[in-house]
């Protein structure tokens, strides 16, 4: 039995960010959107992790502006 592939991160919140072309919904690149389909298991744990990351510094960003 194949292994079953990661669900998509995507929050039907979609808008990209103009200064690095990343979704401010699920904080993937437009590559990384346009590519999720034909991604194996592998690449997409890839994508998941580079999202948590990207995720993660914009709200420590968001949280330095509310100082």
């Amino acid at each position: 039995m194949a292994a079953e592939l990661p669900a998509s991160p995507c929050v039907r919140d979609c808008c990209l960010d103009d200064r690095n072309n990343t979704c401010v919904g699920c904080f993937r690149t437009l590559d990384e959107i346009t590519g999720w389909h034909s991604a194996d298991a592998a690449e997409r744990e890839a994508i998941l992790a580079r999202c948590a990351q990207r995720r993660a510094a914009h709200e420590a960003w968001q949280q330095t502006l509310r100082r």
